[in-house]
């Protein structure tokens, strides 16, 4: 046996899992240096977005303070809260309630503890403290609350002359002004991103959930999951389970994305088309044990599709009476003489139209939402021109997610 060895990478060379692993090796890591899963567009548009929120603020209150000289038309903090608000918008920190009275709360506080115990740094101390403690009942935990309660305390006679009112003019009115800013900013800018909705409706109008969050992660799981947690989670709790549902379907995604839906649907179909006599699809349906079929042109585009359902909704069947069950499909197949007619005649009459289709080369886990939310039971196949190559049905779906798992 003989063996070799390659020559290390150089820097240009190695992975970004060598250079990651080269930072662990320094023990750099401990720093928490951030995983960057922002692209360059998405920074810049963040940071033009602060900055444009920080001199809307700033701007009007020199507009309304006239510019004067020793005015404090700007609160520090205020530069913390443009970051959250522009750059973390799905944290609950980041929301409009909590940057606007976070602020005002930790201001008040702060006043109060700099009346009541002057600018020490026990008052400093006591500012934070308080603020926070006050800002968890009233849903308002807000991190740049804490700078502002310090400026209430540590600001010197500028701050200090302004008493109650710092916590308006300043603090009150920048901080509306930025909420305002970014909510219009980010709904002006933001791309626009498709969610699947996280909880599907249920079809059949009972209490049970849809079969799609029947099993994996539920509302509930999450909530229990948190509290457990026991900590302030910076992602809003919708964000955070839209994000783990995109994870999940990632997941599934890399497992069975590879298994198409040309690979398990029939190819040797039974077909029908839109002046096929109804008896003649009825008796189709029942010598080849099927349930649906498909109904084309003549260039085998799929036209539309014809189930039992269809038959039976057709032949009006009244549940109160089901002994007339079988008279009433019977006079719905037997042709009427004549040209005219009150009732359908042929499949085109009957069928379902449009129809849901797939391409052969889409990936099986496509199919799971069309049938399970849809309630489809039958799904053709098309290829690239729209013409019927087979079909795939919630059976070999199944059959087809079971394989690739035990594989």
């Amino acid at each position: 046996m003989t063996s070799s060895t390659r020559p290390p990478l150089s820097s240009q060379e190695a992975a970004p899992g060598d250079r990651l692993r080269w930072w662990q090796r320094l023990g750099l890591q401990r720093l928490g240096l951030q995983r960057q899963t922002v692209d360059w567009r998405e920074r810049l548009r963040d940071s033009l977005g602060a900055a444009l929120g920080v001199a809307v603020a700033g701007g009007v209150g020199w507009w309304l303070l006239g510019g004067r000289e020793g005015a404090l038309w700007l609160a520090a903090p205020m530069g913390a809260s443009a970051v959250l608000l522009f750059a973390v918008p799905s944290s609950p920190l980041a929301q409009a309630w909590p940057a606007l009275a976070g602020n005002v709360v930790a201001a008040l506080v702060g006043t109060a503890v700099y009346q009541t115990l002057g600018s020490g740094p026990g008052a400093a101390a006591a500012a934070v403290g308080l603020a926070l403690l006050l800002m968890f009942p009233l849903r308002c935990v807000h991190p740049p609350g804490g700078g502002t309660a310090l400026v209430a305390v540590l600001g010197g006679p500028a701050v200090h002359a302004l008493g109650w009112g710092f916590a308006v003019v300043p603090v009150a009115l920048n901080a509306a002004l930025l909420v305002v800013v970014a909510k219009a900013y980010r709904r002006i800018t933001a791309p626009q991103r498709v969610h699947a909705p996280p909880v599907h409706d249920n079809r059949h109008r009972t209490h049970d959930a849809a079969p799609q969050d029947r099993i994996g992660l539920t509302r509930a799981d999450l909530d229990a999951a948190l509290r457990d947690f026991n900590q302030l989670v910076d992602i809003d709790r919708d964000a955070l389970e839209d994000l783990l549902r995109q994870a999940q379907a990632q997941a599934w995604q890399r497992r069975f994305g590879r298994v198409r839906c040309g690979d398990i649907m029939s190819h040797d179909l039974v077909t029908v088309e839109f002046g096929t006599p109804l008896e003649e699809a009825w008796q189709l349906l029942f010598v080849h044990h099927i349930k649906a079929l498909p109904v084309v042109d003549r260039a085998r585009r799929v036209i539309g599709i014809v189930t039992l359902a269809d038959f039976i909704r057709q032949a009006r069947l009244d549940p109160r009476d089901p002994h007339r069950f079988g008279e009433r499909v019977r006079r719905l197949l037997r042709a009427t003489p004549g040209p005219s007619s009150d009732k359908p005649e042929v499949v085109g009459q009957v069928m379902a139209h449009p129809v849901h289709t797939v391409g052969s080369k889409e990936a099986v886990v496509e199919l799971v939402p069309r049938l399970s939310d849809l309630g489809l039971h039958h799904v053709p196949v098309v290829d690239a021109e729209r013409r019927l190559v087979g079909m795939v049905t919630q059976s070999d779906l199944v059959a087809a997610l079971y394989r690739a798992q035990a594989g």
